[in-house]
Protein backbone atom coordinates (compact mmCIF):
# COMPACT_ATOMS: atom_id res chain seq x y z
CA UNK A 1 0.00 0.00 0.00
CA UNK A 2 2.85 2.62 1.00
CA UNK A 3 4.44 1.66 -2.78
CA UNK A 4 1.30 2.66 -4.62
CA UNK A 5 0.92 5.84 -2.28
CA UNK A 6 4.44 6.21 -3.14
CA UNK A 7 4.26 5.95 -7.08
CA UNK A 8 1.02 8.20 -7.17
CA UNK A 9 2.82 10.81 -4.83
CA UNK A 10 5.58 10.95 -7.51
CA UNK A 11 2.79 11.13 -10.16
CA UNK A 12 1.49 13.89 -8.55
CA UNK A 13 4.70 15.75 -7.93
CA UNK A 14 5.41 15.51 -11.56
CA UNK A 15 1.96 16.97 -12.49
CA UNK A 16 2.73 20.38 -10.93
CA UNK A 17 4.20 22.13 -13.65
CA UNK A 18 1.72 21.17 -16.07
CA UNK A 19 -1.21 22.55 -13.57
CA UNK A 20 0.64 25.48 -13.19
CA UNK A 21 0.39 26.18 -17.02
CA UNK A 22 -2.97 24.63 -18.09
CA UNK A 23 -5.29 23.54 -14.95
CA UNK A 24 -8.12 22.54 -16.21
CA UNK A 25 -6.00 20.27 -18.87
CA UNK A 26 -4.18 18.21 -16.17
CA UNK A 27 -7.80 18.25 -14.37
CA UNK A 28 -9.33 15.71 -17.58
CA UNK A 29 -6.30 13.92 -18.06
CA UNK A 30 -6.79 13.45 -13.90
CA UNK A 31 -10.08 12.53 -14.04
CA UNK A 32 -9.63 10.12 -17.92
CA UNK A 33 -6.62 8.53 -16.08
CA UNK A 34 -8.66 8.42 -12.47
CA UNK A 35 -11.16 6.53 -14.58
CA UNK A 36 -9.13 4.09 -16.23
CA UNK A 37 -7.08 3.29 -13.14
CA UNK A 38 -10.12 2.76 -11.03
CA UNK A 39 -11.49 0.20 -13.79
CA UNK A 40 -8.09 -1.65 -13.54
CA UNK A 41 -6.65 -1.68 -9.87
CA UNK A 42 -9.93 -0.29 -8.09
CA UNK A 43 -9.23 2.66 -5.88
CA UNK A 44 -5.52 2.32 -5.54
CA UNK A 45 -5.80 2.00 -9.32
CA UNK A 46 -7.58 5.24 -9.39
CA UNK A 47 -5.08 7.38 -7.48
CA UNK A 48 -2.33 6.34 -9.91
CA UNK A 49 -4.32 6.78 -12.55
CA UNK A 50 -5.25 9.64 -11.93
CA UNK A 51 -1.31 10.65 -11.54
CA UNK A 52 -0.87 8.98 -14.91
CA UNK A 53 -3.93 10.81 -16.40
CA UNK A 54 -3.02 14.24 -15.33
CA UNK A 55 0.62 13.81 -17.38
CA UNK A 56 -0.89 11.79 -20.25
CA UNK A 57 -4.12 14.06 -20.80
CA UNK A 58 -5.92 14.12 -23.68
CA UNK A 59 -7.11 17.07 -25.75
CA UNK A 60 -6.33 20.08 -24.12
CA UNK A 61 -8.83 22.81 -23.35
CA UNK A 62 -6.65 25.16 -25.69
CA UNK A 63 -6.71 22.58 -28.78
CA UNK A 64 -10.59 21.57 -27.67
CA UNK A 65 -12.66 24.01 -30.24
CA UNK A 66 -10.24 23.68 -33.14
CA UNK A 67 -10.82 20.03 -32.46
CA UNK A 68 -14.46 20.18 -32.46
CA UNK A 69 -14.33 22.22 -35.86
CA UNK A 70 -12.62 20.00 -37.28
CA UNK A 71 -14.39 17.09 -35.99
CA UNK A 72 -17.72 18.96 -37.89
CA UNK A 73 -15.83 19.56 -41.10
CA UNK A 74 -15.16 15.75 -41.04
CA UNK A 75 -19.34 14.93 -41.06
CA UNK A 76 -18.78 11.58 -40.08
CA UNK A 77 -21.62 9.86 -38.86
CA UNK A 78 -22.78 9.26 -35.32
CA UNK A 79 -23.45 6.10 -33.92
CA UNK A 80 -26.64 5.98 -31.93
CA UNK A 81 -26.17 4.20 -28.66
CA UNK A 82 -29.21 4.05 -26.31
CA UNK A 83 -27.21 4.44 -23.06
CA UNK A 84 -25.85 7.70 -21.45
CA UNK A 85 -22.71 9.29 -23.37
CA UNK A 86 -19.75 10.19 -20.52
CA UNK A 87 -16.36 9.65 -19.48
CA UNK A 88 -15.95 6.07 -18.60
CA UNK A 89 -18.88 4.90 -21.07
CA UNK A 90 -17.58 1.54 -23.10
CA UNK A 91 -18.89 1.53 -26.41
CA UNK A 92 -19.95 -1.64 -28.07
CA UNK A 93 -17.08 -3.88 -29.72
CA UNK A 94 -18.88 -3.51 -33.19
CA UNK A 95 -20.61 -1.20 -34.68
CA UNK A 96 -18.49 1.88 -34.31
CA UNK A 97 -15.92 3.53 -36.10
CA UNK A 98 -13.34 5.14 -34.67
CA UNK A 99 -11.16 7.71 -36.20
CA UNK A 100 -7.24 8.74 -35.94
CA UNK A 101 -7.05 12.20 -34.30
CA UNK A 102 -4.87 14.74 -35.97
CA UNK A 103 -0.63 14.18 -34.99
CA UNK A 104 -1.28 18.59 -34.19
CA UNK A 105 -4.19 17.70 -31.26
CA UNK A 106 -2.00 15.65 -28.95
CA UNK A 107 -3.92 12.70 -28.31
CA UNK A 108 -2.33 10.54 -30.64
CA UNK A 109 -2.67 7.15 -28.60
CA UNK A 110 -6.56 7.86 -29.05
CA UNK A 111 -9.27 7.74 -31.49
CA UNK A 112 -12.56 9.40 -32.29
CA UNK A 113 -16.24 9.23 -32.97
CA UNK A 114 -19.52 10.76 -32.78
CA UNK A 115 -21.88 9.03 -30.58
CA UNK A 116 -25.45 10.89 -30.17
CA UNK A 117 -23.99 13.86 -32.51
CA UNK A 118 -21.58 14.09 -29.65
CA UNK A 119 -17.88 14.02 -30.35
CA UNK A 120 -15.78 11.72 -28.21
CA UNK A 121 -12.75 10.39 -27.46
CA UNK A 122 -11.92 6.73 -26.97
CA UNK A 123 -9.35 4.59 -26.10
CA UNK A 124 -9.41 1.83 -28.75
CA UNK A 125 -8.04 -0.68 -27.13
CA UNK A 126 -11.10 -1.34 -24.60
CA UNK A 127 -13.80 1.20 -26.53
CA UNK A 128 -14.14 3.45 -23.20
CA UNK A 129 -14.86 7.19 -23.70
CA UNK A 130 -12.01 8.92 -22.14
CA UNK A 131 -13.15 12.49 -22.94
CA UNK A 132 -16.40 14.29 -24.36
CA UNK A 133 -15.45 17.13 -26.56
CA UNK A 134 -18.25 19.98 -25.59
Amino acid sequence: MKNIFLIAGVFTALAIPATVNAQSDTTIGAGAGAVTGAVVGGPPGAVVGAGIGAIAGAISDANRPRFREYSEREHRPSFKYDGEVHVGTELPKSGVTYYEVPREYGAREYRYTVVNDRTVLVDPRNGRIIQVID
